[in-house]
């Protein structure tokens, strides 16, 4: 199975990433807007369409206010398993890292996902450095 681990420094306050993360169904809006271009809440799940038009359907798995971790879990398409979480740790006052772990079958996809995961992250950094003011 591939585990993907990947983290990135962010210069605003933690508290501040945590919310719009925590806020499973505005990542478009709040998290990474222009590599989310829509996502929408269906029950317990989210879906979510890229700004390259792949589009993903996620078990939310869990939101832990204490840990600042979201945990979700793509459901069906070609991946066979599929469970990640992004984690906020404050590094301080106006500062924090994320960390992005996923885990998934079939191993051959795992390149295009850490691409994915790597977009993601940077995107996130940008929108939220330029909304921390």
């Amino acid at each position: 199975m591939a585990s993907i681990h990947r983290e990135v420094h962010i210069a605003a306050p933690a508290a501040q990433v945590w919310a719009a993360l925590r806020d499973v169904g505005a990542i478009h809006t709040k998290v990474a807007p222009g590599f989310v271009a829509h996502c929408v809440l269906d029950g317990e799940h989210r879906v979510v369409t890229f700004r390259n038009g792949m589009q993903a359907r996620e078990l939310i798995v869990d939101v832990d206010n204490d840990l600042m971790r979201v945990s979700w879990s793509v459901v069906g398409g070609r991946l066979t398993h599929h469970n990640a979480s992004n984690q906020v740790s404050s590094t301080g006052e106006r500062s924090c890292t994320v960390l992005w772990v996923a885990d998934l079958l079939p191993n051959e996809l795992a390149p295009a996902v850490a691409g994915m995961i790597e977009q993601g992250l940077a995107a996130m950094k940008a929108y939220q450095e330029g909304s921390s003011g």
